[in-house]
């Protein structure tokens, strides 16, 4: 998996896992341009570009305009669907009158398995590319203008003494042909065309990965044997098929938002790995502002992604998903706070020994909806072979660990981490979810004619949810809390303006329309929602991450994607005519007017200018706007047929 910034530079290369490991870090693999004696690079404030993707599509199509220069470029970039390369096309477009002798230059900056330690950049002559590698990663850079490849290379130290890199010596148009260096190194390479009076011409770069040298030169052979265009082209169609691949209707939602349904569904599969591991957001620019990146998979976010996913139609996408989670379901039988893409886990913040008391170090949630997404796919695609084959090492341990992890007194799940990971306690979010689990290992266990067991967690379940509806309803603030925390051995209420008790109704515990959720949510609309012209809602009250304003009252917190469309996932529940989803479907076309240029959500907005804050994307935001199109157009056409329209 590749990210580019706003310059087309590569700036993320996770291998051989999406998210693992990262070998260019943030760092800049740039791109630059020579033109009859004058360089710029495409960060250069001359370029005009604008970014997007090919329709449908995951091949960008980034239009970049240099006015002085006379050049325009049309760059496409693409990852195979099937083997490790990176293809890059660039139509240079001369609109001068003469002939012009265009340079473009592409400079390798990789630390390979994220460290700058002991690798090596090398010129290898035998197929004219360059190549670098450390251990058991290897990576080979290589190009094609008209009919010649690589005009010129280089190969040097970086970030070392007075060493900026070999990017620098880009910049007078010709490079020093030195063949190899080790330790902190980069390389750059070139490419030439010269490009007819206002016409335009094609050079094409890209790099293959893979454990060996071999590895890499056979799949260097295979881009130039079938020609990098025509592979850009087949990967284009393969992920137009993929996202087209079964026709839908949208009731009435504007051709913006069937994209970005379309574009978002593209986005979770980039993020998801062919071993299992959906991770939350692979993008290295987190580690500006907190030591540790989003580069992991938290079973929560998983199980949610995968749920959108399977309402879309992707089952065989997410299948993986559910073994990874087999695999990794601890002895007892609940999932970490999060792991790695290999499967390892992931670091944590979560004591062991908390106040001088043991704990598990866990988010309950993580584990109950597991099962609550393995249910949905069932009922939706009718596949039993799945939950057969995860009946025993999945479904039966982690109920059986959510039906003895309970508070007896107050017949709720035993305190844990919620699910934003900043506090300890019974959360109202958690505990549906457990309950949501519960249901789900109850109605498997039936399916498959344990009738024993069914009834034993249908019965903790049930238990549960009479616990939410007597300990987690609060009668004077007519409101579900957000949950409870111990004081002093006293069970005190949080009653914190809480987003995430959206999950009373999505995970089952009571209908969306129940007066009790009604009141829930319309509290947590007036009271989350920015009053500002930027809109969204907060994930609470006074949310301090990433804490823009101090003005409370009116920006309880950062608009959140996901939180803003929870709220949209209650009112189509609870529509009862089609005039009702106007205000859901205002809130879809919020989400695309607040997408980044590219089509990209990020975790959260600004307040004040809506920019992107955090990461971006977020595979969860991506998977949330997925769900409620889904939820929307299934609700539309429902309320169509039955000719309810006021």
């Amino acid at each position: 998996m590749i990210n580019l910034d706003q310059h087309t530079f590569m700036r993320d290369l996770y291998y051989p896992y999406v998210g693992q490991l990262n070998h260019v870090g943030g760092y800049q693999c740039r791109v630059g341009l020579w033109v009859d004696g004058a360089f710029s690079w495409l960060s250069d404030p001359e370029w005009n570009i604008h970014l997007s993707y090919a329709e449908d599509s995951l091949v960008t199509e980034v239009h970049a305009s240099h006015y002085h220069l006379g050049i325009t470029l049309l760059i496409n970039d693409g990852v195979h669907q099937r083997e490790d390369i990176y293809l890059k096309r660039v139509q240079i477009h001369n609109h001068w009158d003469t002939v012009r002798e265009v340079r473009m230059f592409f400079n390798q900056d990789l630390v390979i398995n994220e460290t700058e330690v002991g690798d090596t950049a090398a010129y290898y002559p035998q197929n004219n590319t360059v190549f670098h590698y450390k251990k058991d990663r290897y990576f080979m850079f290589s190009g094609l203008a008209g009919n010649d490849g690589l005009y010129q290379y280089t190969t040097g130290v970086k970030r070392f003494y007075n060493a900026e890199g070999t990017w620098r010596d880009a910049e007078d148009g010709h490079l020093m042909g030195n063949a190899i260096a080790q330790g902190s190194v980069d390389s750059t390479v070139s490419l030439r065309l010269h490009v007819p009076p206002n016409a335009q011409d094609r050079l094409y770069y890209w790099m293959t990965a893979g454990k060996n040298l071999e590895e890499v030169k056979k799949l260097d052979a295979y881009v130039k044997e079938s020609h990098p265009d025509k592979l850009l082209e087949r990967t284009k169609i393969y992920w137009q098929r993929w996202a087209n691949k079964s026709e839908q209707a949208y009731g009435d939602l504007s051709e913006a938002c069937i994209r970005l349904y379309k574009q978002s569904l593209l986005i979770v599969r980039t993020q998801t790995d062919v071993n299992g591991a959906i991770i939350a957001a692979n993008d290295s620019d987190i580690m500006q502002s907190n030591r540790d990146h989003y580069s992991y998979m938290w079973p929560r976010d998983g199980a949610l992604i995968a749920y959108a996913m399977t309402m879309a139609g992707y089952q065989g996408m997410i299948t993986p998903f559910f073994h990874f989670c087999a695999n990794q379901l601890s002895p007892e039988g609940y999932l970490h706070h999060k792991y790695n893409p290999d499967g390892t886990v992931g670091s944590s913040w979560h004591p062991y020994l908390n106040g001088g008391n043991m704990q598990l170090p866990i988010q309950e949630d993580e584990t109950a909806l597991v099962l609550f997404a393995l249910w949905q796919d069932y009922v939706r695609h009718g596949d039993l072979e799945l939950p057969q084959s995860l009946y025993r090492d999945l479904i039966r341990r982690a109920a059986r660990f959510m039906s003895s992890y309970i508070e007896y007194d107050l017949n709720l799940p035993k305190p844990s981490y919620d699910l934003w990971e900043e506090r300890y306690g019974i959360f109202t979010f958690t505990s549906s979810a457990v309950y949501g689990g519960l249901i789900a290992a109850a109605n498997f266990c039936s399916l498959f004619g344990d009738e024993e067991r069914a009834s034993r967690y249908r019965h903790t379940a049930e238990k549960i949810k009479s616990g939410i509806l007597t300990r987690l309803w609060d009668e004077e603030a007519g409101r579900f809390v957000r949950g409870l925390y111990l004081d002093n051995g006293v069970w005190v209420k949080d009653k914190t303006l809480e987003s995430s008790v959206y999950g009373i109704f999505e995970f089952g515990v009571l209908p969306a329309d129940d007066p009790r959720v009604v009141s829930t949510m319309k509290a947590n609309r007036d009271g989350l929602t920015i009053k500002t012209s930027i809109g969204g809602v907060a994930r609470y009250y006074h949310d301090y991450y990433f804490q823009r304003s101090s003005d409370i009252e009116n920006i309880p917190g950062n608009p959140w994607i996901i939180c803003t469309l929870w709220i949209a996932e209650w009112e189509i529940e609870c529509a009862k005519t089609l005039a009702d989803l106007e205000s859901p479907r205002r809130t879809l076309e919020w989400v695309v007017a607040h997408a980044m240029e590219s089509g990209i959500l990020p975790e959260q907005l600004d307040p004040m200018n809506g920019g992107p804050v955090s990461v971006a994307p977020l595979t969860w935001s991506h998977a949330t706007y997925v769900l409620t199109v889904v939820k929307y157009r299934e609700k539309y056409q429902k309320l169509s047929k039955a000719g309810v329209k006021s």
